[in-house]
């Protein structure tokens, strides 16, 4: 039998989807406030690899990736959801139309994990009404995706974005080994 033991705590970050017109100061400022000070921000792309959003938020999407100081606990990934989800309407219109998209993740040494409302065949139910996946798996010295990866977390950007927060995330975890701490 097995030793039960408590998980390592992980680094959370937020995937930014955000329209035209919407200023990454003002949504980070307010993602700052509610999750602690940004550590790392991915260059912001053009979001073109679907067109899923174009409906709700229009054309001309920009992404971001983003990640916070403080690690959390795996189990705080839910809440991190439900906070997104209403900072998301901060940003909504009157005709109750996003500007901004809010996914809360984490990271740990060996994945990229997702949060979302919607269940399908490799989601888990993780409580309060969230599901999560395993988006991008380490292996090889870098993050993978698998055949189910969103595309845009497939982009060589995107990834050397995770494979940077990975090293954060290491150092933050054995600040000792840390190539920036001092003997």
């Amino acid at each position: 039998m097995g030793a039960v033991h408590l998980p390592a705590p992980v680094k959370l970050f937020c995937a930014l989807l955000l329209a035209p017109g919407i200023s990454y100061d003002d949504v980070a400022t307010v993602l700052e406030q509610t999750f602690g000070a940004i550590t790392l921000r991915s260059v912001p792309q053009p979001f073109t690899q679907t067109t899923y959003y174009e409906r709700e938020m229009g054309k001309g999407l920009t992404r971001v990736y983003i990640a916070f100081d403080p690690l959390i606990c795996i189990t705080e990934l839910a809440a991190a959801k439900h906070t997104t989800n209403r900072l998301e309407a901060l940003w909504t219109t009157d005709r109750g139309q996003r500007r901004v998209n809010l996914d809360p993740g984490y990271l740990n040494l060996a994945k990229v994990v997702l949060a979302t409302t919607k269940d399908y065949t490799h989601r888990l139910y993780i409580g309060a009404g969230m599901f999560a996946e395993v988006t991008l798996q380490y292996r090889h010295r870098s993050f993978q995706p698998w055949d189910c990866t969103y595309p845009d977390y497939r982009l060589a950007t995107t990834l050397a974005f995770f494979n940077q927060l990975r090293e954060c995330y290491k150092a933050q975890l054995h600040p000792a080994c840390s190539p920036f701490s001092t003997p």
